[in-house]
């Protein structure tokens, strides 16, 4: 078959998370991997930078309210993007707000160990989509909205 590795499939997100998503905690620059010694010899933090856009990648930890298995509920949403997304929901809980993504794309990948493996995905977007259009989720301000980078850089 002709798909090279690494290729993100789109799919629409109503279909991929019927009862919504909900962020945990903030969206946060994805670092590439930093050794003890390039720590030590205070090198530079650098964001990493998506292969496909060329845009930074920011990544934020995500739970999915129709997933039975625990250890599947939640995972990290990795977004290519010049700027910060920025959520613009209320919280529902303290550091827990409703996330609908924009520019949905999912590349499958294996995850387990030994006999215990499985199909994942790994979730990538381009941005937040205004999430207070019911379905039980709170409603926020409407309006996509976007931070400046907190520090020059970008997985």
């Amino acid at each position: 078959m002709a798909i090279a590795k690494g290729h993100r499939f789109p799919i629409v997100f109503e279909v991929a998370f019927p009862r919504g998503l909900v962020l945990v905690g903030e969206i946060e620059p994805d670092n590439e991997y930093q050794s003890q010694e390039d720590r030590q010899r205070g090198r530079e933090v650098r964001q990493r930078i998506d292969a496909a856009s060329g845009k930074r990648i920011w990544k934020g930890t995500a739970t999915d309210p129709d997933e039975v298995r625990a250890k599947r509920a939640s995972f990290d949403v990795r977004f290519t993007a010049d700027v910060q997304p920025v959520p613009t929901t209320d919280e529902a809980l303290p550091g827990m707000r409703p996330l609908e993504l924009e520019g949905l794309e999912v590349e499958p990948k294996v995850a387990g160990q030994g006999e215990f493996k499985y199909l994942s995905y790994d979730v990538w977007a381009t941005g937040i989509k205004d999430s207070g259009r019911g379905r039980g989720r709170a409603s926020g301000p409407g309006s996509l909205s976007s931070a400046p980078a907190s520090t020059p850089a970008a997985a």
